[in-house]
């Protein structure tokens, strides 16, 4: 599509959103047909007219695994902008993800805030996540009031959603995997132990990386 074009696209049609379609794009590849739960944020809560909000929304969407797939929505830029046509990377190039084991998805509802939260961290200091870092908490569940020995995160690559190329340019998917508080010790003393917990992880069965607030044991 050239910029012409595209200038005529988001004056005729003003629910053009090339960015919110590449999200889509990506899940209906992983679960075709499913209509996912999706959340959306108060348009008044959200950052650009005043409020704490910096995403437009999250969606849920139940793997025939046995888990739930969130993920976000405003990382990157969604609807029709003329001043993010053509970049190499879409807003700051990303979306999160977040795999639950879980049944229903209410049990998830406390990790859209935390994804809000992280979101609001990116969107107020400028730094960005990336594949291969950690997020480490205060030693307490990441499940704030709930009894986990899941304290911490670590960053990857979205083990199943494939990267998306719109016309603002590329979207990759980070997930955010939960650790316990002596996996992210181990971290923090010697890098390379972030792929090695990987590999135990996966070897241990969990091939797409899932987050289990009921885990009791630790790799590392």
């Amino acid at each position: 599509m050239t910029k012409e074009e595209f200038l005529i696209r988001i004056k005729e049609d003003e629910e053009y959103s090339p960015g919110w379609q590449a999200i889509d794009d990506a899940f209906e590849a992983l679960y075709p047909g499913q209509t996912p739960n999706h959340f959306g944020t108060l348009l008044t809560s959200r950052a650009i007219f005043g409020g704490d909000q910096y995403l437009d929304g999250f969606s849920v969407y139940t793997s025939p695994k046995g888990y739930k797939h969130l993920v976000t929505y405003g990382m990157t830029v969604l609807y029709g902008d003329e001043d993010a046509f053509g970049g190499e990377w879409n807003g700051w190039g990303y979306e999160m993800t977040i795999k639950l084991k879980e049944k229903d998805t209410e049990s998830c509802m406390w990790a859209i805030d935390m994804l809000s939260n992280l979101a609001g961290y990116t969107y107020k200091t400028s730094r960005y996540f990336e594949p291969g870092q950690y997020v480490k908490g205060n030693g307490t569940s990441l499940h704030i009031g709930a009894d986990s020995l899941i304290t911490a995160l670590l960053l990857v690559n979205d083990t199943e959603a494939k990267p998306q190329m719109s016309v603002y340019g590329k979207t990759e998917f980070i997930q955010l995997v939960g650790i316990t508080e002596s996996e992210i010790q181990a971290l923090i003393r010697d890098r390379n132990n972030i792929s090695r917990l990987i590999e135990l992880m996966k070897a241990d069965g969990n091939e797409d990386l899932v987050t289990d607030m009921r885990r009791s044991k630790s790799y590392l």
